[in-house]
């Protein structure tokens, strides 16, 4: 029994190894395969990790591309910001004119030497002269309370770079006072450039210097189609360079506000001269007063004085400038007194009529050398230089009525100047000769259409066509002069005398206007 029970133990010990054996075989297996498929699994994570290490350099470079991109933007957003204190805004004109003129129709003259030979009613026309004119705006704010405006213009004939003949020699040559104002060249030049220092120790109170918006002002502004008031003039469309002290205030009621500005300007540079010279600088001295003003009801008034005016300026054109005193015999340029100069205007607007009453005054202070002189009279030893003052008068009135449904806008005018009126407008906008100055009667009617050419895109835009008729019907020669005498049209003797003096008086014109006009 002992024996067999050892037996089967030993049986057992010696199975043991292989039991232990055939157990441990599918383990191993197991476990080299789990071995492969870690190793398998940490190939895949070390592609992953390296795929993953290209993203983030990927996003990398994105990220610094987009800082280098915020960083842009601010720059540019910088950049806009100076951008936007520059506001632009102008205006193109395209314009057609027929202009047609009269000289006195007199063929024998009754004179004190017996009858003497007279004119004979010379005609002259321009059937198309064409025009263009450009001008760009500009209102920089520089601090709070301190502002730049400035434009810049051109203004030509078509195939001209200078202005058009001028048979009638009634349009001045160009000078600072119609420079920008008169056709010329195809150059950009300053018509106004200047600076307001506002609300000076927090009153309403400013002061303003540089080239002065003297120009296109009330009632002209009805028949320019101009939205806002071009300029402060009535009796005055003169450019200048000057300073202006201005003060705001405010009636209260239906009254509406008010300014009042005190104005300085040089309307002439005498230049550094030998002592003794005949030319001193020619001054404006003057005031600028917006009565009251609320909605379209309007009441200016103006008065200036200009001292030491001269018998002719300086010209651009240099053989102009160096040979008029020869050609006009006026001689030398030299002073010749002060010129006094006021009006007033009443404006305002009931339902869609527009309606203005305007009038002028002016007076002559001459020195020695004279003004409105009787130049025959003192060729044949008659008389002397005129060194009285002479007082002349305007009056100036219109209508508009505006069709705001269909676009159009109808107006009339009619002005009137006395014999000795002179008004300062060299600057006007009526191509030949300022209807302003006239001495005699100017009758004018025109309609205005705005254009149906889609939205605006700005509160500047207009599009519009202008076609107007004026009639020019002159009592007196040389309107707008305050050198020559203004001999009656209707007088024999002073025919007589402006026959002498070579002259060849328009006694009447037509001219008829049609514009294209963008504003942007």
């Amino acid at each position: 029994m002992v024996k067999k029970f050892s037996m089967l133990a030993l049986a057992g010990l010696i199975a043991l190894p292989v039991l232990a054996s055939a157990g441990v075989g599918p383990q191993a297996s197991d476990l080299d395969r789990k071995i492969q498929d870690l190793s398998s699994q940490l190939d895949q994570l070390k592609a992953q990790m390296a795929a993953q290490a290209e993203a983030n350099a990927a996003t990398k470079a994105k990220v610094g591309a987009l800082d280098n991109t915020v960083a842009g933007f601010s720059d540019r957003a910088s950049d806009w910001d100076l951008a936007a204190r520059v506001k632009l805004y102008g205006d193109y004109r395209a314009r057609l004119d027929y202009y047609s003129a009269k000289g006195v129709d007199r063929a024998w003259l009754n004179t004190p030497f017996g009858l003497m030979p007279g004119f004979n009613g010379t005609k002259y026309e321009n059937d198309t002269e064409w025009t263009n004119r450009f001008r760009l705006n500009m209102r920089v704010g520089i601090t709070e309370n301190v502002e730049f405006k400035g434009r810049l213009a051109m203004y030509k004939v078509w195939g001209m770079e200078s202005a058009a003949t001028d048979a009638t020699n009634t349009a001045f040559p160009q000078f600072d006072g119609n420079s920008t104002r008169t056709p010329s060249d195809n150059a950009l030049r300053v018509d106004r450039a200047y600076v307001n220092f506002n609300n000076i120790g927090g009153a309403p109170i400013w002061f303003s210097i540089g080239r002065r918006p003297t120009t296109d002002g009330n009632p002209g502004n009805l028949r320019m189609n101009l939205s806002e008031r071009g300029g402060t003039p009535l009796i005055m469309d003169y450019a200048f360079d000057g300073i202006s002290m201005g003060y705001a205030y405010k009636w209260g009621g239906d009254l509406g506000a008010g300014r009042v500005r005190v104005c300085y300007g040089r309307g002439f540079e005498d230049g550094l001269q030998v002592d003794g010279a005949p030319m001193n600088d020619t001054d404006f001295i003057g005031m600028s007063w917006d009565i009251l003003q609320k909605g379209d009801r309007f009441l200016y008034a103006q008065s200036f004085i200009a001292a030491n005016v001269f018998n002719y300026p300086n010209f651009q054109d240099p053989i102009i400038d160096a040979n008029f005193g020869t050609m006009s015999g006026m001689g030398t340029r030299q002073n010749v007194g002060n010129i006094d100069l006021s009006g007033a205007m009443y404006m305002d607007k009931i339902a869609g009529l527009n309606y203005f009453i305007a009038g002028g005054w002016s007076r002559t202070d001459p020195n020695e050398i004279g003004m409105l002189n009787d130049y025959a009279g003192m060729a044949m030893g008659l008389v002397g230089t005129n060194q009285d003052s002479e007082n002349g008068y305007m009056a100036h009135v219109g209508v508009r009525y505006d069709i705001d449904p269909i676009g159009l806008k109808l107006g009339a005018e009619w002005n009137h100047g006395s014999e000795n009126w002179i008004a300062f407008t060299p600057g006007h906008d009526d191509l030949y000769q300022s209807k302003i100055a006239a001495r005699g009667n100017v009758y004018e009617v025109y309609g205005i259409y705005d254009l149906p050419t889609g939205k605006a895109i700005s509160k500047y835009a207009k599009t519009f066509m202008r076609l107007g008729y004026q009639r020019y019907e002159y009592d007196y020669a040389g309107s707008g002069d305050w050198n020559m005498k203004p001999y009656d049209l209707s007088n024999d003797m002073d025919l007589f005398k402006l026959k002498m003096m070579g002259q060849n008086p328009v006694e009447s014109a037509d001219q008829v206007y049609m514009t294209l006009e963008a504003t942007f």
